[in-house]
């Protein structure tokens, strides 16, 4: 090995040396906010949707979809509807679900352990009924009011979907009660098959018009869906409820279904997530919301949802900046989980910048002293030896011999060539230290 390779070698060890301890700092302090910020999300989360067919299970996949190509595992669970989501929610077994306003009875401590992500779509309340049956109380077969439900078989769904809860609501507003009717809580899927197999009168359920169910019974001969003559007060009466209009021929222009404009009461379903849900997903399922729900409908135009003005519970702070500001610039032109790591850790990388700025000051003069130390630790004994010559405590031969063995000592020290001059001037004062030795 070349004695110019070995001083590059050296020198580069005593620059590591030197700058070692502080470059360890930063990478400490990162990985210590990153342990403590956790700012990469998790791989999987739950979220809770609705029964098998609805409206709710349709966008579940659809966002089960949206965040896989983000590496987000999405896992559905399904159940009966609002209220069970909301249970799901409070007992820490979904991180996120689907809740209509005004199906669920809010708790106290449901303002402190949930959030929503904002307004998704319009829920109309669908009430089919079979026109045969209507006629055993209105001469015309068309229904138009809740109290001409007196006497027939109504199916109101379980009580985990909250329609049970809305219902009683609004059978309450009208003077009527339950035990006039003659209610039954089928599961949606059931319900609709007795519904059609004539079992059942009446079939009352919540849910998007983009579920199939609605699809189907729109188009089903002699099922109709009952007018809310009374869409506008029931708005006023129950602040959880929207008139909205099913226009004409909406669901089928040629064939002219619906025949005429339907008056309907709506609420709007939010996305609510559970407390300590990283806020990363927050992000990812307010940003993909308003793909997946900004679209026209049959009660909403473009970009009117999803929206963070109809909110029963705090609205998260991702989902309003997701929903009402631009996209972050990072997410522009980076990927989802490095823009991300940055817009969480930028605060961190600030502090660390700053404690690690000033601190780089003493790496040249460590560096300095490390280099030189080398050549000035030699001058000890130099002046060691000297003092022994002139108090006479060593012979003249031995102070030599000494002289030697130190000087072949020195030549053994490798310093960067920017330092060379240090180490000939201490071979120079070896020298001149012999010089005044005399002869024995």
């Amino acid at each position: 090995m070349s004695q110019a390779f070995r001083n590059s070698l050296l020198s580069l060890r005593d620059m590591v040396v030197s700058a070692g301890p502080l470059a360890l700092l930063p990478v400490l302090l990162l990985a210590l906010a990153y342990w403590w910020l956790q700012p990469t999300p998790p791989k999987t989360v739950v979220l809770a949707t609705g029964p098998a067919q609805s409206a709710y299970e349709a966008f579940g996949k659809r966002y089960q979809q949206a965040l896989a190509a983000e590496g987000i595992a999405v896992q559905l669970v399904p159940s009966e509807g609002s209220m069970a989501n909301l249970q799901l929610l409070r007992e820490g077994r979904a991180d996120l679900a689907f809740v209509q306003g005004g199906t669920a009875d809010l708790q106290a401590q449901d303002r402190e352990q949930l959030q929503s992500l904002g307004s998704l779509f319009v829920e109309p309340l669908w009430l089919f009924y079979r026109e045969k049956a209507a006629r055993s109380v209105s001469a015309s077969g068309r229904l138009d009011a809740l109290p001409q439900l007196q006497g027939l078989r109504v199916n109101v769904g379980t009580a985990g979907s909250g329609v049970p809860t809305l219902m009683g609501k609004l059978l309450e507003a009208n003077h009527l009660d339950t035990k006039a009717l003659r209610l039954s809580q089928l599961e949606q899927t059931p319900g609709t098959v007795a519904f059609l197999a004539g079992d059942i009168d009446v079939l009352v359920f919540a849910s998007a018009p983009e579920s199939p169910m609605v699809q189907m019974l729109l188009q089903t001969p002699g099922v109709r869906l009952m007018d809310f003559a009374q869409n506008e007060a029931y708005g006023r009466r129950f602040p959880f409820l929207s008139p909205v209009t099913l226009p004409r021929g909406v669901v089928d222009l040629a064939a002219n279904v619906p025949p005429a404009d339907v008056r309907l009461v709506a609420s709007t379903t939010a996305l609510l997530a559970r407390e300590g849900t990283h806020p990363a997903l927050l992000q990812l399922f307010a940003q993909n919301a308003q793909t997946l729900h900004g679209a026209a409908g049959w009660f909403n135009r473009a970009r009117e949802y999803p929206t963070t003005r109809l909110s029963e519970l705090p609205i998260a702070p991702e989902a309003d900046r997701a929903m009402n500001e631009s996209v972050p610039l990072l997410q522009r032109y980076l990927p989802f989980w490095v823009a991300n790591l940055i817009e969480r850790m930028w605060l961190v990388l600030g502090v660390v910048i700053a404690i690690t700025l000033p601190l780089s000051r003493i790496v040249p003069p460590l560096y300095q002293f490390r280099v030189r130390s080398r050549v000035f630790r030699w001058y000890g004994q130099l002046r060691s030896l000297e003092d022994d010559r002139a108090s006479g405590r060593m012979p003249a031969r031995a102070v030599l011999q000494a002289l030697d063995e130190l000087e072949a000592q020195v030549v053994k020290v490798s310093v960067p060539l920017a330092y060379a001059d240090e180490l000939y001037a201490l071979r120079n004062h070896i020298q001149l230290v012999r010089r005044k030795i005399p002869p024995a």
